[in-house]
């Protein structure tokens, strides 16, 4: 579930905040890391008194290590909670005021100091001694100006406690310059242009545009969010992109629930018909329950006409992903997989609904309900009602997407307009070879030539590229690449049956699924994107 407060989430919040401190620390660490190298090289820096350079440099490089130290824990840590992140920024703030607090003691001790000599010298040297003790401006109310309104632009804050903070930073200096004032013994004329008016100015106006800055920010940050509302739901980060739309994670603003958003944009679209048509499927897809199937809640229009869509969000890995980082799967991990593949085709066949893109990026391998290696067959995008209506044909082939060539079967890939479920087996086929083989069928020829070697060449047998295939499981695979559809399974029922009955494979438990993802560390999951509706790859006919 993906927490929110106010009307925004936390994590995007979380997400934020963590990159301004980032970068707000590594400024910093800039800053006084050129004050150290001065101070190193022994560059002018007037103090006075005799414990004054030994205590400002011991200041100066605790700070610069501190500040490095929590740019490097921001650096090597990205997932942060709001409360853990505001306490970094106590920490970054708080060190930097300190160093600034430092200073204006050392201005306290040196005012001290310069009571008696204003004693010993003379009225006559007083203006000297005024001068003297103006000069020190530089150094107590520029710094505290900058923190200010750095503050304001880096730290997402409400204004109310952005005022809060900086009103603490406005006074601290004052309050320092007049205790200063006091402790020098100048006269009283002097007071105005020494504790207030000349810095104090400089403070009231970066503190204005301090608040005022954090308003706005705060103010089209809502905006912001606002244009990113699609109805009840709220857009939070883009998944994934293709050629015909975009996929977002959304949360349902009245429900808290986590969601996956297509978007169909109508420039993106290319017409009517193809929002026709894509409105038409997912009216189709969400007739499907099988718990293999991915799940759409809602669709609808945005007010500049873009279409979307809403399904259950799945932050797991594609079996392309999988396969990529782990390589080839056993032969009863495949299986367990292609079965809840033929599950879910088996419940849209049966409502005569052709699928004609099953390819590895568009099933994914999550956790649900408890129970790990749970597929979801993803993005129906491009299915058709078999035997549909005239007008339902139209729409379909007029600028249709086809499928992806890798996957294709031949009579998709010869442009047949006639296709049924058996279609739909061929990809399974060639699906079930990328599991074992860690690569599709033709793989390493362009489309062109792809889509004829889907039409005329049988693929290379599996024991070429692994030799513990078992035989049984290769016949099933063989019979769904048949390039006759009638020589393929007839229908995803038997197919599935096939493939449970390959009994020397054996089966590939929840307890199997459970000790794979804890050797894995839950590294595979947290790494993988789910991108359940990526476009890539596909061709148009």
């Amino acid at each position: 579930m993906v927490a929110r407060s106010g009307s925004v989430t936390t994590s995007e919040l979380a997400v934020l905040f963590r990159q301004r401190l980032l970068f707000l620390s590594l400024v910093f660490a800039g800053l006084f890391g050129l004050v150290t190298l001065m101070i190193l090289s022994k560059l002018s820096f007037e103090t006075t008194g005799p414990s004054a350079p030994n205590s400002f440099v011991a200041v100066v490089l605790a700070t610069f290590v501190a500040i490095v130290l929590l740019a490097a824990i921001l650096w090597r840590r990205t997932t942060w909670t709001l409360a853990q992140l505001r306490v970094i920024e106590y920490l970054l703030v708080g060190t930097v005021v300190v160093n600034y607090l430092f200073r204006g003691y050392q201005i306290l001790w040196s005012s001290g100091a310069l009571r008696h000599t204003v004693a010993l010298i003379g009225e006559e040297q007083v203006q000297l001694a005024t001068d003297l003790v103006g000069s020190l401006n530089h150094y107590v109310y520029m710094p505290w100006a900058l923190l200010i309104i750095a503050y304001a632009i880096f730290i997402p804050n409400r204004w109310q406690r952005c005022a809060l903070v900086v009103g603490f930073m406005v006074i601290t200096p004052i309050s320092l310059r007049t205790a200063a004032y006091v402790m020098s013994g100048l006269p009283v004329n002097d007071w105005a242009s020494f504790a207030g008016i000349n810095g104090g100015l400089t403070l009231l106006v970066a503190a204005a545009i301090a608040i005022y800055g954090a308003h706005r920010i705060e103010v089209l940050r809502e905006e912001a969010l606002k244009a990113r509302r699609l109805g009840q739901y709220q857009l939070i980060e883009r998944l994934g992109v293709g050629g015909m739309g975009e996929v977002y994670l959304a949360e349902h603003l009245l429900l808290r629930r986590p969601c996956a958003i297509k978007l169909i944009r109508p420039d993106r679209a290319g017409d009517a018909q193809h929002l026709r048509r894509f409105e038409r499927e997912v009216k189709a897809t969400a007739t499907l329950t099988h718990p293999n199937t991915v799940q759409v809640y809602d669709y609808g229009h945005a007010e500049d006409g873009t279409f979307y869509y809403v399904m259950e969000y799945l932050p797991g890995l594609t079996l392309e992903q999988l396969v990529e980082r782990h390589g080839p799967l056993p032969a009863n991990r495949a299986i367990h997989f292609l079965r809840q593949v033929c599950g879910a085709l088996r419940e849209a066949h049966a409502i005569r609904l052709i699928h004609r893109d099953i390819k590895p990026g568009n099933v994914i391998v999550c956790e649900r309900g408890g129970r790990h290696d749970t597929v979801k067959l993803l993005d129906f995008g491009l299915v058709i009602p078999l035997g549909g209506s005239g007008e339902s044909e139209k729409l379909t082939q007029e600028g249709a997407i086809t499928g992806t060539p890798a996957y294709m079967s031949p009579e998709q890939a010869g442009g047949q307009d006639e296709i049924d479920a058996r279609s739909d087996i061929y990809s399974v086929g060639a699906l079930a070879y990328f599991l074992l083989s860690g690569q599709p069928p033709f793989a390493g020829r362009s489309s062109i030539k792809m889509l004829a070697a889907h039409l005329y060449e049988p693929p290379a047998p599996l024991t070429s590229h692994r030799s513990d295939v078992p035989p049984e499981m290769e016949a099933v695979i063989v019979k769904c690449l048949a390039k006759n559809p009638a020589d393929r399974f007839h229908d995803s029922r038997s197919l599935e049956a096939a493939f449970a009955g390959c009994d020397s494979v054996g089966q590939w438990t929840e307890r199997d699924a459970m000790e794979w993802w804890q050797t894995q560390n839950g590294s595979a999951a947290s790494n993988g994107s789910t991108k359940p509706h990526d476009e890539a790859g596909r061709t148009s006919r």
